[in-house]
């Protein structure tokens, strides 16, 4: 399992022909999360003219809502689930503020600032794949430490921590697959005298070839 969402919270804004946009984004986990987001940021925006917003939720985004609040219909509540639709994320909320500035945009205007509006949001959140992953605990002796360092830095296995006591136990994060690879290359390495230790899967961010847990 595998899918793309936004790390943390995100807010940026924009000034468009004298009408200030302002982007929310954040992770929702359920269809109630995203709702009550879209109550605060409107809450936080009672004399906006405009809150528009959008939301994907499910590993196959199954579930999706949008509301132009206001707006001709089609020029800011589609446009904000479309940018979330072409970057493939789910599990996340957008509301894009506007406080007219008296100059109207007309369709083509509007469609533009509301895409830019989310998109920005979402790049504030900080797009990540979502991913199954384990801790990988390699327990040896001293005398291994190099040849476990060398292969992890060959194929860009991130080393998360390193304890010493009478044994050397090197902690790396990886996606479930790769812990197998991970686990094999240990055990050929040391001739199997490297005794591997897996955590239950648990869900992770993935950026590059790194794997952080959610917050």
């Amino acid at each position: 399992m595998a899918y793309i969402t936004i790390r943390e919270y995100g807010e940026d804004s924009f000034i468009e022909k004298k009408s200030e946009f302002i982007g929310y984004a954040k992770r929702v986990e359920s269809e109630e999360e995203a709702k009550a987001f879209v109550t605060e940021i409107k809450s936080k925006h009672k004399q906006a003219r405009h809150n528009c917003w959008g939301y994907i939720i499910g590993e196959n985004m199954g579930i999706q809502r949008y509301s132009d609040d206001g707006e001709p219909q089609g020029t800011a509540g589609i446009p904000i689930l479309e940018v979330m639709k072409k970057s493939n994320i789910t599990d996340c909320a957008v509301v894009v503020t506007r406080y007219f500035g008296g100059v109207l945009l007309g369709t083509g205007g509007l469609t533009r600032a509301y895409t830019k509006g989310a998109s920005i949001a979402l790049k504030a959140g900080g797009v990540v794949e979502k991913v199954q992953g384990v801790k990988v605990s390699l327990i040896l002796d001293y005398d291994m430490i190099g040849k476990v360092q060398y292969f992890c830095g060959q194929n860009n296995w991130h080393i998360e921590d390193t304890e010493y006591t009478d044994k050397v136990i090197i902690h790396i994060l990886a996606e479930v697959l790769v812990a197998e690879e991970i686990e094999k290359e240990a055990i050929e390495a040391s001739n199997g005298k490297i005794v591997v230790e897996k955590s239950k899967p648990e869900l992770y961010f993935k950026e590059e070839n790194r794997l952080y847990s959610i917050i």
